[in-house]
């Protein structure tokens, strides 16, 4: 391991610099998590999973961790040709980024939970809001693997709703296997140096040869490289132009006599982040690849692989935004100065909670977007819900774009909290800086976000008249809020709503769209977290999430003067509560969120 500090987190006089989190289990560690588990989880499955989830947080700190660290110096070396000089091209791995293979996809399964029954013993697939559990723990200490996890769980999402009977015999058990050594795991090859974001500019052809299906083309920026399961986008031979030419294929890296597939690897590319992870430039000359769904509507089946992957993408910033709280807390509780713990000094009591709201707003998104997914699908036997498949539509690429871009903050404002050896390779905060900014360009920069989010989740679907009513509709659940906080709370729902929609409206305000983007998701965040604190106060008498609903609103909507000092003592007494383990009692919270 990377040191031996004692478990309990406290100060090691043997050591001048504070402690991380080995030893620590981030599981046991994040109350919230807890919360909202037992929130939106069915009760039997929550149980169930309590000491997967427990076993998982002890190896993400240590075990996993280690390996991650390991990982992520020992990049993966791509090799051209194999030792008797024939021109077959492997990837090779650091065995430390195989452990974490196998932790993955053979101990808990995670890119197989929404497919299939049996996963840690487990009767049927895992809602959403489970397996995202999950999500979170892993890439608290792995986000380059996070990648490759999504998208060999979001490929065999897409083979699964627009393959034919012969595709899904062929990839899905394959996709979806617990054991490392048969798991095809899923790759994605989408952009091309035409494109982009400009999907409809792809020149990639596919040409039918009266057997079978053949691409030709370069892919730029291809994820998981030599997966051998590849989602892609194509123009069919004698297609028009623009998005609706281009048709969806998955690609095998291996032919069924087992020699590679007609593509090859141009180079790996050298990336800020995910260093474990292999991304390469394709060549493809003739390759095989099986036509999933309708050719004509290609890019409409991919976006919906997107939304899946932004979904994932989001609750991955959020367990970056997680490791960088856990970590700066290890420094606020071991790191003594001026003869004193940092936890005592009311400045960096602020700071940290600077770093922990965002944290905070990232999870209860995440939840609620993950809880809207499994009613779109009817998950527990249930009726699909199209107010749930609205939400949903316009909630993921709202907290994808939030939550990504805080993620660079947090880490950035978490690296600050350890100081200069926060700067240094030994920890943990540079590969979390790094990795966070893949985030934000991955599946879309933040402007493809926005406007994705407003041009057509608002303008063209009307999603945001059924997001507002599940806002509104959850604050009429909220029975022990205050009145005045609920008028409050309501009034911001309806400016934003009111906001992003006349944005839609006029092209011309086309600049404003990432603001009325990240004013929904202030919103959202706010009144989620008022409803938790609710639904929390009930089932173990802690009301701290009205706190952070009540921090959402002060520092992320509300004007603030700069020449005006805040209220220290409200602060004080607010920091004090957030940072300590004990329930926040109701009439306590009423008090501090009337301001």
């Amino acid at each position: 391991m990377a040191n031996n500090l004692k478990s309990d987190k406290s100060f090691n006089p043997g050591n001048a610099v504070a402690p991380d989190t080995a030893g620590w289990n981030f599981y046991d560690e994040d109350g919230s998590l807890k919360d909202l588990l037992d929130i939106y989880l069915p009760l039997d499955l929550r149980k169930h999973l309590e000491p997967h989830l427990s076993k998982l947080g002890h190896m993400a700190a240590n075990e996993l961790d280690e390996a991650a660290r390991l990982a992520d110096i020992h990049t993966p070396i791509l090799h051209h040709r194999d030792r008797y000089g024939r021109n077959i091209q492997t990837i090779e791995y650091h065995p430390a980024y195989r452990r974490l293979e196998k932790a993955a996809y053979q101990e808990f399964g995670i890119h197989a939970m929404s497919h299939r029954p049996g996963v840690l013993g487990w009767q049927e697939p895992f809602p959403a809001t489970a397996k995202h559990a999950f999500t979170y723990l892993f890439n608290q200490t792995e986000f380059g693997l996070g990648c490759p996890i999504n998208v060999t769980d979001s490929g065999a999402h897409s083979i699964r709703l627009f393959g034919s009977d012969e595709v899904k015999e062929r990839f899905l058990d394959r996709m979806t296997s617990l054991d490392v050594d048969t798991l095809w795991q899923g790759g994605q090859y989408m952009t091309e140096q035409e494109g982009g974001s400009d999907v409809g500019r792809m020149t990639s052809v596919a040409r039918w040869d009266g057997e079978h299906w053949r691409i030709t083309g370069d892919k730029w920026f291809c994820s998981n490289a030599d997966a051998e399961s590849v989602l892609l986008l194509a123009r069919p031979e004698g297609a028009g132009p623009g998005t609706k030419g281009l048709g969806m294929f998955v690609m095998p890296r291996h032919l069924d006599d087992g020699t590679p597939n007609h593509y090859r690897f141009v180079r790996l590319k050298e990336k800020l982040g995910t260093r474990s992870m292999a991304s390469a430039e394709v060549e493809m000359r003739g390759a095989i690849a099986y036509q999933l769904g309708s050719l004509e509507r290609g890019f409409v089946q991919m976006a919906e692989m997107v939304n899946w992957s932004r979904l994932s993408n989001g609750v991955k910033s959020t367990a970056l935004m997680r490791r960088a709280v856990h970590d700066a807390m290890a420094v606020m509780r071991g790191r003594i100065v001026f003869g004193e713990s940092l936890i005592n000094k009311p400045l960096a009591r602020r700071q940290m909670l600077k770093i922990m709201l965002p944290a905070e707003q990232a999870l209860s998104m995440s939840f609620y977007t993950a809880d809207a997914l499994d009613k779109s699908e009817g998950y527990g036997g249930k009726a699909p819900s199209q107010q749930a498949a609205q939400i949903l539509r316009i909630a993921t690429p709202v907290l994808k774009y939030r939550a990504t871009r805080d993620g660079r903050q947090v880490t950035g404002d978490g690296l600050d909290m350890r100081g200069g050896c926060g700067y240094v390779e030994d920890f943990v905060n540079p590969r979390l800086l790094r990795d966070s900014y893949l985030g934000s360009v991955w599946e879309g920069t933040g402007n493809i976000v926005a406007l994705d989010a407003v041009t057509r989740a608002v303008g063209k679907q009307k999603c945001h008249e059924a997001f507002a009513a599940d806002l509104h509709h959850r604050l009429h659940d909220a029975t022990h809020l205050p009145s005045a906080f609920v008028r409050e709370l309501r009034g911001y729902i309806d400016r934003s709503i009111a906001f992003i929609a006349e944005t839609a409206a006029d092209k011309s305000q086309e600049a404003s769209c990432r603001q009325a983007t990240a004013n929904l998701y202030h919103v959202a965040t706010a009144v989620l977290m008022a409803w938790e604190g609710c639904q929390t106060f009930e089932k173990r008498g802690d009301a701290r999430r009205l706190l952070w609903s009540r921090l959402v609103i002060d520092h992320r909507l509300k004007a603030r003067d700069p020449f005006t000092a805040t209220d220290g003592a409200w602060e004080e007494e607010i920091s004090r509560l957030l940072l300590d383990d004990q329930p926040v009692p109701m009439e306590v919270a009423h008090r501090l969120i009337a301001g």
